[in-house]
This record gives C-alpha cells, sequence and structure tokens, in this order.
C-alpha cells in the first residue's frame, strides 16, 4: 500500500519560514520524481516545486528564489522549505509522485498578515 504522509504545516506570521516533510512508503521512492503542489481555498491546484530522481529541482514562479524543494532518498523524505512566507501562500499543500498517481492527504499552511 502507498501512503505519503506530509507533516510540518500550520500558521506562521508574514515573513517566517516552515519546512514540509513528505514520508513516503509502498514505493521505490528513489526512482519517483516527486512534487509539493498547493491549493488555495476557490482556487485551481498549482504545482510549486518538483524535484527529479536525480535531485534536479524547479519551480514555479510564483516561489521561485523563496522555496527549496529537496529529497532524501534514504528516508524516502521529501521536503520544501518554505521561507520569507507571504498571506498569498496560505494554502493546503500536497506531496505526490510527479506523474500524480500517488497522493498525500494534504496539510494546510496558513501565513497571517
Amino acid at each position: 500500500q502507498v501512503q505519503l504522509v506530509e507533516s510540518g504545516g500550520g500558521l506562521v506570521q508574514a515573513g517566517g519560514s516552515l519546512r514540509l516533510s513528505c514520508a513516503a512508503s509502498g514505493i521505490r521512492f528513489s526512482t519517483y520524481a516527486m512534487a509539493w503542489h498547493r491549493q488555495a481555498s476557490g482556487k485551481q491546484r498549482e504545482l510549486v516545486a518538483a524535484i527529479t530522481s536525480g535531485r534536479t529541482p524547479s519551480y514555479s514562479d510564483s516561489v521561485k528564489g523563496r522555496f527549496t524543494i529537496s529529497r532524501d532518498n534514504a528516508k524516502n523524505t521529501v521536503y520544501l522549505q518554505m521561507n520569507s512566507l507571504k498571506p498569498e501562500d496560505t494554502a493546503v499543500y500536497y506531496c505526490a509522485t510527479l506523474g500524480g498517481n500517488y497522493w498525500g492527504q494534504g496539510i494546510q499552511v496558513t501565513v497571517s498578515s
């Protein structure tokens, strides 16, 4: 059974930082490109960052320079370090395999102004 479990969300003031983690099980993690998506209330889901199996990252323009995606294959975990957070970063954040076959349950990130 495949599981992706996010952690590390919460409430933070604007300008602050959070680090999201996503622990994977049931898949050969090292072979998968992984991604973080987010969905704000009333808006479409957005792909914010991805990382290939070879650790090449990519980012949406909205988070470039502020967010960093990384992975630890020994721990079957992908991370999203979020710095200089803005109220518009408020959303439910989802971890997923890049192809979209597997998704986590999502975790709330709220940035207060």
